[in-house]
């Protein structure tokens, strides 16, 4: 990291002494993240100037790295031809992330410094619904015919390989560009030059919808450890490729909205530090609201046992451990059903093993819990054995029934279509600190008859 530091302090030396040629040589060496996050660090007008002393070859992949921001900062400094330039240098997935992002009359503007046929296809690749596989795909890959000998498929991969984003995995495809099937690079170079592509490929191929979910994409790569899936239209026709760095995108983008979800938050869409304060108050505060009003929920029922911690104020000290022990136990739960559902080892087939399992580990927990709190409590508040065992036997009823619900709650969410992250802590924990109070003074009143 000091490294790091220093090479752009370098840079920046260079850049104020207006030595841009030194600069453009020292960047050319450099990695294109390395000199995106250098230009993301300057003042826009800065940044702008370096960008335009990238060399064109350079200057795409830099700026597909860019954020948002920064892009429209260049678009607007640099002219139609330039533009026009990096459109056509960029993948198509690159192109229409950007676009997404900025604003319509700099859209249009991109748009209009593109040729025809590229802007016809990326209008094509806006029109997918958002967050479905089409939406994060490329149209650049290597595709092949089953009449070929290895030696013209390698020929045509030397051909049209450096405007492809993958060349390790080829597809075949007829006339009609319907997918048959499927052949590595390895297979091909290893393969008798006379050797037919028809024999050498795999014709069970697993592919993705440009309708499905962006999700689905993440999960068969990493379930089939590919390097890029094949997308296809309704009529299994080849219409475009998802590559590993997409999918590694998509996981950082869904992470991030479980873990915001996760935490009562709605998901924003900009870093922390770019993110206004109203944007972050009014993403914040609607749970808290929903959170708040249900926490009367708990007042209420305090309220409605109000008689029972009068006669015996002593009870009231408990609910404090009551309350927090099944929060987390139903956080424990709900955290590793939501996990497993997003990675695909829990679908909502598995509902019943679920239930059975997560009752069998609450009685194994709640047994150990209530038992190690039945002990303390008759050692500290000697002759008082009968609140002991109430508050053990609370306890035990309250961890079963939190890591019950917390286990089956997101996949309840998940059947209503609901993302089953809003079913975590906060709301868990809302949820079981009513349910245990209910449990505590329902058992309190029969034990000590109160």
């Amino acid at each position: 990291m000091e490294k790091k530091e220093n090479t752009f302090a370098q840079y920046l030396q260079l850049l104020e002494n207006r030595q841009y040629r030194q600069l453009r040589v020292a960047l050319s060496d450099e990695n294109e993240v390395d000199i995106a996050d250098f230009i993301e660090s300057l003042p826009q007008e800065k940044a702008a100037m370096v960008f335009r002393t990238l060399p064109k070859e350079l200057a795409a992949d830099v700026f597909s790295n860019l954020p948002a921001e920064t892009q429209q900062v260049i678009v607007g400094s640099i002219t139609d031809r330039e533009l026009g330039e990096i459109v056509e240098e960029l993948f198509v997935d690159d192109a229409v992330d950007m676009l997404e992002e900025l604003p319509a009359n700099v859209v249009k503007r991109v748009l209009k410094s593109a040729r025809p046929e590229t802007r016809q296809l990326i209008n094509q690749f806006l029109q997918y619904p958002e967050n479905s596989v089409g939406s994060i795909m490329t149209a650049e890959f290597i595709d092949l015919k089953k009449s070929m000998s290895a030696l013209d498929a390698i020929e045509r991969i030397r051909r049209i390989g450096e405007e492809c984003e993958s060349i390790y995995t080829c597809y075949v495809t007829d006339a009609r560009r319907v997918l048959e099937g499927v052949v590595t690079l390895r297979e091909l170079l290893l393969a008798p030059d006379n050797a037919r592509v028809e024999d050498l490929m795999e014709g069970d191929v697993i592919t993705a919808l440009t309708t499905e979910d962006q999700e689905e994409a993440v999960q068969q790569l990493m379930k089939y450890d590919f390097i890029s899936l094949p997308v296809t239209d309704h009529e299994h026709r080849l219409v475009g490729i998802v590559t590993v760095d997409d999918v590694m995108d998509v996981m950082e983008e869904e992470a991030t909205e479980d873990f915001e979800k996760m935490a009562a938050m709605a998901p924003s869409e900009k870093p922390y530090l770019k993110t206004g304060v109203f944007t972050l108050a009014k993403n914040r505060i609607l749970w808290l609201l929903v959170l708040m009003v249900s926490g009367m929920i708990t007042g209420g029922i305090l309220g409605r046992f109000e008689s029972a911690f009068a006669v015996m104020p002593l009870l009231v000290t408990f609910i404090p451990m009551l309350t927090d022990t099944g929060g987390n136990a139903g956080s424990q739960s709900s955290t590793l059903i939501i996990r497993g559902m997003a990675v695909g080892d829990i679908g909502l087939r598995d509902f019943l093993q679920v239930f059975w399992k997560e009752l069998r580990v609450s009685i194994l927990v709640g047994a150990v819990l209530s038992i190690v709190n039945y002990v303390r409590l008759v050692i500290t508040y000697p002759g008082n054995n009968l609140i002991a065992l109430t508050v053990a036997l609370a306890l035990f009823v309250t961890v079963i029934v939190a890591k019950t619900v917390g286990g089956i709650l997101p996949m309840i969410a998940k059947r209503l279509h609901a993302d089953p992250a809003i079913m975590a802590a906060p709301l868990i924990t809302t949820i079981v600190d009513a349910v245990s109070l209910v449990i505590y003074f329902s058992i309190a009143q029969a034990l000590l008859r109160l």
